[in-house]
């Protein structure tokens, strides 16, 4: 069994939380990236402004200037010399001693976004104070081009301290955005899903307890759905339970009436052996058939009494003549030729299915009863047709009626025990049984329609037989 989670970061308010800063910080950086290439363009424009402003100066003084202005009016402009190209001419208009030579030089005129970004981050990762060149436009139309030559470290420091506040700022906005997005995940879905789990909780406690079923109340439509689907699964299951406790119940008392009924059989079919040497051709006719009803009745409640212990006993297969086991049921049943109910039945007198012949019995009176039970219902006259064939792989045998057909709320829960009753006061049991009993051979047992002419239902029975695996010890 693996450890359960523990911590902060293991929980989801903490997992959100780390991926809001994460994907805060991220959106920031990709703003970071551009802004930074723009305030080194902006920063080097500023010096070719002041530089302007200062050869300016120079020219209005035509060439007056003595060397100690010059060098005032480069240091204030922070660069080291500056030249104009007014009408073709290139001009030197004010310079200086460069301390070392040029490492390179930067056209601002045609640089594209990701030149920038790149020559940004180039400034940004060079930590040596190197001169470069700038060049770029004049102000005011005031000539064709103005190229500077200037330190890079301001430059760098500038742009250090700039991206050193963009950071501060970015991580201050992450954390007020994590902040209050924690805040509203933690009110709008955390603290339902907790209520959701408290109220898992709470009815793992007490499951038969139909007050524990949560009632949907979230706004969210997600956990609106879950709640929704939580309560169906809680109604069903609370339905389920008591459902089986009433089958414990009942099979309880059904355990101790087949004792006592099993008792009251063995007496009865004590008599019937007696009988059976009766002079009388119409006793002794009938003293086999009652020697058989009884005893099947008797071994119906041994496997009543067997039931409570464990599931329906092992089919024992072998070969049953259909025709005549249809026969048997259609008038254990009582349906003479002059009944109300007619049976009708269309098998062929040589086939054979290889099947366990009590059990067999009992899924096709079941089917019989239910449909005599149904057209008797309508006081009508009506009939029920017992037809059989095979395929390759199948027996098959179809049992339908001219009955009213089965009630919707009956077909969607069919063979299920206590639920797919037809009719009223029927506890829908027979169908149930018949299913497994079905099913314990390895075939299935289907509803094939059931309509206002009628219902039929298709017996399936493979002729596969399935050998056991072999020990491989």
């Amino acid at each position: 069994m693996t450890a359960r989670p523990t911590g902060f970061l293991n929980t989801l308010s903490g997992r959100f939380l780390m991926l809001t800063v994460g994907f805060v910080m991220l959106a920031e950086v990709l703003i970071f990236v551009p802004s930074i290439a723009r305030f080194r363009a902006d920063f080097l424009t500023m010096r070719l402004e002041k530089a302007q402003i200062a050869s300016l100066a120079q020219l209005a003084a035509n060439d007056m200037v003595t060397p100690e202005l010059e060098k005032e009016l480069l240091a204030n402009a922070e660069v080291y010399n500056v030249v104009l190209r007014r009408d073709q001419v290139r001009q030197l208009v004010l310079s200086s001693e460069i301390p070392k030579p040029i490492a390179n030089t930067y056209d601002l005129r045609e640089a594209g976004p990701w030149e920038l970004i790149r020559d940004a981050f180039a400034a940004l990762l060079d930590p040596n104070d190197r001169i470069i060149r700038v060049i770029g436009y004049p102000v005011q139309s005031a000539g064709l081009l103005i190229e500077i030559t200037m330190d890079s470290a301001p430059l760098r420091t500038a742009m250090l301290d700039y991206g050193g506040r963009i950071l501060l700022l970015s991580a201050l906005i992450s954390v007020v955005t994590a902040f209050l997005l924690f805040v509203a995940v933690q009110r709008l879905i955390v603290l339902p899903i907790r209520r959701v789990v408290s109220h898992m909780t709470a009815y793992a406690e007490a499951p038969e307890d139909a007050r524990r079923v949560i009632a949907p109340t979230s706004r969210v439509v997600e956990l609106r759905d879950a709640e929704e689907a939580m309560q169906s699964m809680q109604t069903q299951l609370t339905g389920s339970l008591r459902q089986k406790e009433r089958l414990a119940q009942l099979g309880g008392a059904v355990a101790k009436i087949s004792h006592d009924l099993r008792n009251i059989l063995t007496t009865a079919q004590l008599f019937a052996d007696r009988i059976e040497g009766s002079a009388d051709p119409m006793v002794a006719r009938a003293a086999p058939k009652l020697v058989g009803s009884i005893a099947r009745a008797v071994s119906l409640c041994e496997s009543t009494l067997a039931f409570g212990k464990a599931e329906e006993p092992s089919p024992q297969l072998r070969e049953v003549n259909l025709a005549a086991l249809a026969e048997e049921v259609a008038e254990g049943e009582g349906m003479a030729a002059d009944s109300v109910v007619t049976c009708l039945i269309e098998v062929p007198e040589n086939l054979n299915v290889r099947a366990d012949y009590e059990q067999l019995f009992r899924v096709l009176a079941n089917l019989l009863r239910n449909a005599r039970q149904a057209i008797e219902a309508t006081g009508k006259e009506g009939s029920i047709e017992i037809s059989a064939g095979e395929t390759a792989s199948d027996w098959w045998i179809r049992v339908g009626d001219t009955g009213p057909g089965l009630p919707e709320r009956a077909r969607e829960h069919l063979f299920e025990a206590f639920q797919g009753g037809a009719r009223k006061g029927g506890t829908g049991l027979g169908l149930a049984i018949a299913s497994e009993l079905i099913r314990g051979h390895g075939g299935r047992l289907e509803l094939a329609r059931s309509d206002q002419d009628g219902t039929e239902f298709v017996i399936y029975l493979p002729k596969a037989i399935v050998k056991p695996v072999a020990d491989p010890g």
